[in-house]
């Protein structure tokens, strides 16, 4: 038997981007008793909710992954709202593992709870020392708490539960809506977009000096998981892929891989974000064996492949 085909399991956002390559690698694993719950079922926002879902599937182990995300933009426009989702759905979940002692719980939080001027590369024993780049905080804050709130209870009550910090995702099924998508799926879409038009140029924002890190949402998936097996320390514990590349290098690649030989023009009235964002990753190495496999190169033409057969499916464009 393995380790996972005993186990009940619960993964919040399971439909998700991420999610769904976790739902993979546990299935794979032989779990045979994975659930999957929809917001439309379950709205981890309400208490009700949120208890009606353990009593359902009394679960072993709780991987939570539900997240209210998006680039600089909707993190402007929507601060209040990344807040409010992001710590209930957590303080919601986190309490109701307490109360049913569960085996473990997994939460999954994000790089913007670093501080702003953290030295690179970013270690855990960071998180705490400053306040994190002004356009995120009040999402990296939201996640941050729930890291307090597992500690406090692992302290207090025993609950087993483990913290994982991922630099930025990125990979097939990500979100491209230019509205609410995050750096890469939104350079993707604008540079082939542009490309079928024939358009001289794309703008981006910024002025492309910030540099950061990207992970490939597979090697993500095999992190939570291994983590869940093997992980039990209350430390936090980052995800990332070592390599670190300037947005201005992001676009000129992006570029490259899809064939767009237009301008770009970079509009320096938006927001650049963090100066630098790059992990160091020795801890998850040390603790449960994981470093990421896909290179950047090789994880982007997969993404751009992806896209290109969704966008073909849907509107015989390619």
């Amino acid at each position: 038997m393995t380790f996972w085909d005993s186990k009940r399991v619960v993964v919040t956002g399971g439909n998700g981007f991420l999610g769904s390559f976790v739902a993979e690698k546990l299935r794979q694993r032989g779990c045979q008793q994975l659930f999957l719950p929809r917001s439309a079922n379950y709205d981890l926002r309400v208490e009700g909710d949120v208890a009606r879902l353990f009593e359902d599937t009394r679960p072993d182990i709780f991987i939570h992954l539900a997240a209210v995300v998006g680039g600089i933009g909707a993190n402007r426009q929507h601060p209040g709202r990344f807040f409010y989702d992001n710590a209930i759905m957590g303080i919601q979940t986190i309490e109701q593992a307490r109360r049913r002692g569960i085996e473990k719980f997994v939460c999954v939080g994000t790089v913007c709870s670093y501080p702003k001027f953290t030295p690179v590369p970013f270690r855990e024993d960071a998180l705490w020392d400053g306040y994190p780049e002004e356009t995120n905080a009040p999402y990296g804050l939201a996640k941050k708490m729930l890291l307090v709130q597992l500690q406090s209870y692992r302290q207090e009550y025993g609950t087993s539960g483990i913290y994982l910090v991922p630099v930025n995702l990125y990979g097939p099924r990500d979100n491209f809506d230019l509205n609410s998508s995050h750096v890469i799926p939104a350079l993707i879409r604008k540079c082939i977009e542009a490309r079928q038009a024939d358009a001289p140029r794309i703008v981006v924002w910024g002025t492309g000096s910030p540099t950061r890190e990207f992970l490939y949402v597979e090697d993500a998936a095999e992190a939570i998981v291994l983590a869940a097996e093997r992980y039990e320390a209350a430390d936090p514990v980052n995800l990332g892929s070592g390599e670190e590349i300037s947005i201005c290098g992001l676009v000129s690649l992006v570029t490259e891989l899809v064939g767009y030989r237009g301008a770009v023009e970079w509009d320096r009235s938006m927001p650049d974000g963090q100066s630098r964002r790059c992990l160091d990753v020795s801890r998850a190495l040390r603790e449960f064996g994981w470093r990421a496999q896909v290179p950047f190169r090789a994880g982007l033409e997969r993404t751009i492949a992806w896209f290109l057969e969704s966008l073909e499916r849907k509107t015989g464009l390619g």
